[in-house]
């Protein structure tokens, strides 16, 4: 990922738009087959799936009207699935920890936040100037659109659909806001990042970020206040109109370490109780600065998917690791204005919205069980020696760990990205595939053979690569599935039997996937996801060379379900398959 950003060559930004190609509608034939055999886990029995397979002609003959729609619709679009994306998963429904070279250290907190925010807005300057090095997938390029919306971008709420506003240009196309939003105790100021044009330097930050915290503390020292935050943020001052929920500031209050295995080493993580006045969570992108030196990121998910924002933590995370996290530039401050807070008048019921939300927001976050560890015993290195995917490796692993844990298959989503074709955002990819149920129970069953073992895991690990190249290249089948039911609704049309059938939702089906899972990648950047469902488990992982580290969210209040004891059952599954892998010739 780091020479894709070191805008050294000369390929632009976004030169490869407009020869993506269009986002492809499967066949329905095949979406159905490979429906059906996504479901197989959670089927009582084979007579259930043949009987919906079996159903009658005039609930085919309805389908096959829907896929002529979205045929149709595919015709008139480049991207037939993008505005009922955005719509659906996001802004209809209203209801990372980074490794780098700075330790926590009181006093801190305002000149590593000057020098992360420089960075960040060089990050900003290379989209704007076009000398991000496109991404690409061999020797095709990726869609880059995502990346217009990490800044200037903010989601407006509505009262049954929210609205995404962007403001963001390149230089080619025009002005774009270049300022910077500081959030302190509740309080609001506004910045310009530019100065006669250029960015301003570590120095001149630091210069505004005292300035705003001299407001704020009033003659408190601010480095002894460790709650104390500053989300930073270079784009447009919309109003912030609610406070929604961060994942970012959830309690951890039961993410003690456990430090009784040998082979991984906890993360160190403080138990801490968010304030959500100072967490803006309709913006496209927070960073969040803690007051021994220490930083996060939050961001709004409708906009771009995670790895967008994986791709600017890294490279802050890379810049600061260079450098050893210092400026070695001019010290020199210009003469600029100081920064300006913006003050809002609200009414007793806009005060009485905000207290509910932040009731309901602490709520929540009570509620949230969050762990994060690293695996430490082998990563990547050690699964590629096997001839392994390390992801393939690691979501059997899951899927091997609930089982044991739970008794039972445990129907997951893992993101799979498409962003080969245009506007492409992601697929989902199920792993709780058959084959991967019957390696599970072949590794739980005290009488079969290590040969049996390792039959059933490779025809696993063989069915999880296929479906995951599938859906990467537009041949998977729940956005299909989800299009085929949005034309229904659109034309007024019967609801198609298979989204009534409890299978659809007992499968995964209409986000109630019981495992919701990412990888975030290969880099030193990770973050967390809430589950899905009340029963369920938030799982976001990213591999290195020598360690896996992984986060792992349950509901505190479900009787079943603990991240706690998931993460120990996972990291004996990790070691089982390698076992199995080693003996054999995977």
């Amino acid at each position: 990922m780091a020479h894709q950003m070191s805008g050294t060559l000369p390929e632009r930004t976004f030169q490869y738009q407009d020869s993506l190609p269009p986002l492809p509608v499967p066949s329905l034939e095949g979406s159905l087959s490979k429906y059906l055999d996504a479901v197989r886990p959670f089927a009582p029995s084979r007579s259930t799936r043949l009987q919906w397979r079996m159903s009658g002609a005039s609930k085919r003959a309805l389908v096959q009207v829907l896929q002529q729609k979205l045929l149709h619709r595919a015709s008139t679009r480049r991207n037939w699935l993008e505005e009922w994306w955005l719509n659906t998963a996001y802004l209809e429904d209203r209801p990372p920890y980074l490794e780098h070279c700075w330790p926590p250290a009181e006093g801190t907190q305002l000149k590593r936040t000057s020098v992360g925010l420089w960075h960040m807005l060089q990050y900003w300057d290379l989209i704007r100037t076009e000398r991000m090095t496109p991404h690409k997938a061999g020797r095709s390029g990726l869609d880059m659109d995502q990346y217009r919306m990490l800044f200037c971008t903010c989601k407006v709420p509505g009262v049954t659909k929210d609205t995404i506003l962007n403001y963001f240009k390149t230089e080619s196309e025009g002005p774009c806001p270049s300022h910077v939003v500081v959030m302190r105790r509740g309080r609001i100021f506004t910045f310009d990042a530019l100065h006669d044009g250029k960015i301003l330097s570590p120095p001149e930050l630091l210069r505004q970020l005292q300035y705003v915290t001299e407001c704020c503390e009033g003659g408190t020292t601010w480095a002894k206040a460790r709650e104390h935050l500053i989300s930073l943020d270079p784009v447009n001052t919309s109003i912030l109109e609610t406070i929604q929920s961060s994942l970012f500031v959830v309690s951890l209050d039961e993410a003690k370490p456990y430090a009784t295995a040998e082979d991984y080493t906890p993360l160190t993580l403080e138990t801490l109780t968010g304030d959500p006045t100072i967490r803006w969570g309709d913006k496209s992108y927070n960073s969040i600065s803690y007051a021994d030196g220490t930083f996060g990121s939050n961001c709004d998910h409708a906009p771009y998917d995670a790895m967008i924002l994986v791709s600017l933590c890294y490279y802050i995370d890379q810049r600061l690791e260079a450098t050893g996290g210092e400026w070695t530039g001019s010290d020199a401050v210009r003469a600029m204005p100081f920064p300006e807070e913006l003050v809002f008048t609200v009414d007793a019921k806009v005060r009485s919205d905000i207290n509910r939300a932040k009731h309901h927001y602490r709520n929540t976050a009570q509620n949230l069980q969050l762990v994060c560890y690293a695996f430490t015993a082998f990563g990547k290195e050690a699964i590629k020696q096997r001839k392994l995917h390390p992801d393939t490796f690691v979501q059997l692993a899951m899927q091997l760990a609930y089982y044991r844990k739970h008794g039972r298959p445990g129907s997951c989503y893992e993101t799979a990205m498409t962003r080969r074709f245009y506007h492409g955002r992601t697929e989902t990819m199920r792993p709780c595939t058959q084959e991967a149920v019957l390696w599970c129970q072949a590794m739980t069953d005290p009488t079969c053979t290590e040969d049996v073992k390792r039959r059933a895991l490779l025809k696993a690990v063989n069915k999880h690569n296929k479906l995951m190249a599938l859906a990467q290249n537009g041949e998977g089948f729940d956005r299909h599935l989800l299009g085929l039911y949005l034309v229904s609704k659109e034309e007024g049309l019967p609801t198609p039997h298979l989204f009534m059938d409890p299978l659809y939702a007992k499968s995964g089906g209409g986000g109630n996937f019981t495992l919701s899972s990412s990888l975030v990648g290969y880099t030193t950047v990770l973050g967390a996801v809430a589950p899905m469902v009340q029963h369920g488990y938030g799982f976001f992982y990213r591999i290195r060379d020598d360690r896996i580290v992984m986060s792992i969210t349950a509901w505190k209040s479900d009787p079943e379900t603990d991240a706690e004891s998931l993460f120990k059952t996972l990291c004996s599954s990790l070691h089982d398959i390698l076992h199995l892998a080693t003996t054999s010739q995977l």
